[in-house]
């Protein structure tokens, strides 16, 4: 049984309907800026909260009960599920994921099992049911990492500033690119679709590093895996949303996708979006760093993001990436405040 979703915005604008106000989330709104979680972080690794379904799920709640924001992003990693298919995987503060067995050759991809959700990770569907059924009001936003974003990992061993080792290993050993793009593409669909099944309400796909690749590129080489996983996912009937960092030049193959949302990182304005022609619902896009600066400026620009995105229905508002750990929190509630308040009196 879930709990009755009383604030139901997001969900309509995704969808791109009519909306008394401008719906408003923030990537990496769950944790990093706040006392709270800096807290419990004190106490227990990433790793450690996710595998607690009653933590993971008060850090998932926190912004939405502070900030008063239109929906919640469940608190996790994109590596998640990775261990599960064999993936040896670990977390460095200040670093990022680590991985000790990169990707190489295709019997390294072929060596890589299948991902059983309720199995190998229940403690995300738990933390997902405890949400959706006693304790938030507003829509739940699942997640995943995109073939591409995972593959970087797998193969970079890590963090990378160049993708350099992943697209030398798409060009010279495409027979293995493809089979790791599938595996990968497998693995999401199973593991987002137990996450909607578990209460999550809508999906974002984070193809963080995507905007590595040329159009050419994406489109050979990662756009029939995207099709192939929202395709399946639409049998979902939850919005899809599609975000990535740098990958303005995206944009339009995205629009293309079987999706209901278009993530824009702050390189791209809405109203070029709108002009380039995408017709789905836009997402985004005030620069986070914008957040550290004075409360004039933060409005005058979020006014200016925000009257582009009304321009049309269809249109919800975020960050163009995710919060800083320096952001003040007071900065986040007053910033939704505005954007209601805004959005509201020129309905």
């Amino acid at each position: 049984m879930s709990k009755e979703i009383t604030n139901d915005t997001f969900l309509r604008a995704a969808r791109g309907e009519k909306t008394d106000h401008v719906p408003v989330w923030y990537m990496r709104q769950a944790g990093r800026s706040q006392p709270e979680y800096r807290k419990i972080k004190e106490k227990y690794s990433l790793f450690e909260i996710t595998h607690q379904p009653e933590l993971a799920a008060y850090v998932t709640r926190l912004p939405v009960e502070q900030y008063g924001v239109d929906a919640a992003i469940l608190y996790k990693d994109i590596m998640t599920p990775l261990p599960a298919i064999g993936v040896d995987v670990d977390i460095k503060a200040g670093i990022g994921p680590v991985i000790e067995n990169p990707i190489r050759s295709l019997q390294d991809v072929e060596k890589l099992g299948e991902l059983h959700p309720e199995q190998d990770v229940p403690y995300v569907l738990d933390t997902i049911k405890l949400l959706t059924t006693e304790q938030l009001s507003v829509p739940l936003i699942g997640f995943s990492g995109a073939p591409f974003t995972i593959a970087s990992y797998m193969i970079e061993g890590g963090p990378s500033k160049n993708y350099n080792k992943t697209k030398a290993f798409m060009y010279a050993e495409p027979k293995a690119w493809f089979a790791l793009m599938d595996k990968l593409a497998d693995t999401i669909i199973v593991y987002v679709k137990a996450q909607i099944q578990a209460g999550a309400k809508a999906v974002q796909i984070f193809d963080s590093w995507v905007g590595a690749l040329n159009v050419a590129d994406y489109r050979v080489f990662i756009k029939p895996v995207m099709e192939r996983i929202f395709s399946s996912l639409r049998e979902e009937n939850v919005p899809l949303i599609m975000f990535g960092v740098g990958a303005s030049h995206l944009a339009l193959e995205w629009n293309d996708l079987p999706l209901d949302v278009v993530g824009l990182d702050w390189r791209l304005p809405i109203s070029q979006a709108r002009n380039m022609g995408i017709h789905k619902t836009v997402q985004g896009n005030l620069d986070p760093a914008i957040l550290l600066a004075p409360w004039e400026v933060i409005e005058e620009r979020a006014k200016a993001i925000l009257d582009e995105g009304m321009a049309q229905d269809g249109y919800i508002f975020n960050l163009g990436h995710g919060v800083f750990p320096s952001v003040n929190p007071d900065v986040l509630k007053r910033l939704t405040n505005f954007i209601h308040e805004y959005s509201a009196s020129q309905k």
